[in-house]
């Protein structure tokens, strides 16, 4: 097969289903040339998800933005503004042409003639691996205009409307209020805003078909994912794992554990804690996570040591989180402020006062939900499961004394 716009032959076929596919190496070279409905018939039948956190079906939002009926845009976010993550800076500076090679493809499907690539201000080196490769296609006649623009770093930055609010010249503040972006996006325009590492699957599964694309993962959830495991492992960083991977066998991939570990903090500041115990029987999938109130998202894991005490994990990341609020609304100006207050007396132990667990159960129940953007329900999603899981340590807090030895 060629293609038929660079005149560039494509590999005789696709290369064995194995690990690493990612991280292979850098990937030069031509694209299919397809139809819009070509490509976004791959997506559906790869069963391809975002990556970015939310897992929705990339061929729905391709679909969306190409049905829009007016000139759309395409958004590649590469800001991750998740601390624990760090799988999207290693993919952009270790092979910024694959990433770039899914932005033009889906620009292709749905039509756009201007896509940008977002990347957080103070990722310098992942920047310039990005300007390089821009610099590189200059030769290559991509039908798209490519300009990578660099976001304020913050939690909140790398939410999709964030970005869309940037780039029409305002601040990055993200909101659940509609239009939604692939409605009403950058300038206006319907837009297509997907994570970068969604976009380098998407290339992979144009130039090697949906059933290579399928031959790992799961039926249901398949594919591969790069996951980011630090805490007590002796090897933490980025892997990539075919869904369905045990999470004991991606601790044993990151060198295995540096001492018994009490919890695993799944799915990143906004995710789940789980007890260890539990957390190394599952499989790394959202089908598997969902009954224990876990999912995923941005595939972010903190494998916590019997060491360290899971409350003062838990407030540290919430005065952080409540530290990053956009301020845009009292229930994450005010109350992520008090939750973080409550959460911070209980981490001490002998400090907490007698009712400040109602307190902080009923501040949960009035935050949930109300905010001007998710950033609040994430949080309280994260100290529920903290409540949960440290009920014990709470207790022992409240005596006097914390199994850390603190």
């Amino acid at each position: 097969m060629r293609n038929r716009a660079l005149g560039i032959a494509l590999d005789a076929g696709p290369p064995a289903a194995a690990l690493p596919r990612l991280l292979a190496g850098p990937s030069h070279g031509g694209l299919p040339d397809l139809r819009p409905d070509e490509l976004i018939d791959l997506a559906e039948e790869s069963g391809l998800t975002g990556r970015g956190g939310a897992a929705f079906p990339v061929w729905r939002k391709l679909r969306a933005v190409a049905q829009a009926g007016r000139q759309p845009v395409v958004v590649a976010n590469g800001v991750e503004g998740e601390p624990p993550s760090r799988k999207d800076k290693l993919l952009l500076g270790r092979d910024p042409h694959l990433v770039l090679d899914g932005v033009v493809l889906a620009a292709a499907a749905i039509g756009a003639r201007e896509a940008f690539v977002t990347v957080d201000a103070r990722a310098r080196s992942e920047l310039e691996a990005v300007q390089t490769a821009l610099r590189e296609r200059s030769r290559r006649r991509d039908r798209v205009r490519l300009r990578v623009v660099t976001v304020p770093t913050g939690f909140v930055a790398g939410e999709e409307t964030a970005l869309v609010a940037w780039l029409s010249g305002k601040p990055p503040r993200p909101t659940s209020t509609p239009p939604r972006p692939f409605e009403r996006g950058v300038g206006g325009a319907p837009t297509l805003v997907q994570n970068v590492e969604t976009l380098a699957h998407l290339a992979l599964v144009a130039r090697f078909g949906p059933t290579w694309f399928r031959a790992l993962g799961t039926p249901d959830e398949p594919g591969t994912a790069l996951a980011t495991l630090s805490g007590a492992v002796r090897k933490p960083g980025v892997h990539e794992i075919p869904l369905g991977l045990p999470l004991a066998d991606l601790v044993a991939a990151a060198g295995g554990a540096t001492e018994p570990l009490s919890a695993f903090l799944v799915g990143g500041y906004f995710g789940t804690w789980l007890p260890a115990e539990t957390a190394l029987r599952l499989e790394l999938l959202d089908a598997a996570l969902r009954p224990h109130g876990a999912s995923l998202g941005a595939r972010a894991i903190v494998a916590l040591p019997g060491s360290a005490c899971g409350l003062r994990e838990t407030a540290r990341i919430v005065r952080y989180l409540a530290d990053e609020s956009a301020g845009q609304c009292g229930p994450c100006v005010n109350g992520l402020d008090a939750i973080a207050g409550a959460l911070e007396r209980l981490a001490e132990p002998g400090r907490a006062r007698p009712d400040d667990r109602a307190r902080l159960a009923r501040w949960l129940d009035q935050v949930r939900g109300r905010g001007a953007c998710r950033h609040p329900d994430g949080a309280v999603r994260l100290v529920e499961s903290a409540l949960r899981v440290f009920a014990t340590e709470i207790e022992r807090h409240a005596r006097g004394r914390c199994a850390a030895g603190r």
